[in-house]
């Protein structure tokens, strides 16, 4: 079983083993944040925001009230909150979403020496548009 899998990795190209090794990098550290965050959270070493006993009473609301009710951070503000529990579970999402942003950055220098173009301008779009999507630059509804 070992050989087809070893069979299979030398037919991926030089960019498509980096990338993949980033992307399994960015998703196990990523897990592991996610895990000793809920740890911490549950266990009770952070301080939580909403006190977990609370957590029934406000799940059900909607947004605005909630934001109200709890006065949870919105946007990038969450980042000021890191300390608390419940907001320390966000920076192992941020990771995973970061994680193909990191990838693509890995791959770049690839295409670059190459003179590969058309895939220098797609890398470099692809994080163009993700980087404003994760700006908060774009606001729907507002």
């Amino acid at each position: 079983m070992s050989d087809q899998n070893d069979d299979a990795v030398n037919l991926l190209s030089d960019e498509q083993q980096r990338y993949a090794t980033w992307l399994n990098w960015g998703a196990r550290s990523g897990l592991l944040m996610l895990i000793i965050t809920f740890i911490a959270y549950v266990a009770g070493w952070l301080p939580a925001h909403v006190p977990l006993d609370q957590l029934p009473t406000v799940w059900g609301l909607p947004v605005d009230e909630y934001l109200k009710k709890t006065g949870a951070p919105t946007g990038w503000s969450w980042l000021k909150d890191l300390g608390q529990g419940d907001f320390a579970s966000l920076i192992g999402i941020a990771w995973l979403s970061a994680s193909s942003l990191f990838c693509l950055f890995a791959v770049l220098p690839i295409y670059l020496k190459r003179r590969d173009w058309v895939f220098v301008v797609l890398c470099i779009s692809a994080l163009a548009v993700q980087l404003l999507a994760a700006s908060g630059l774009l606001v729907a509804g507002k």
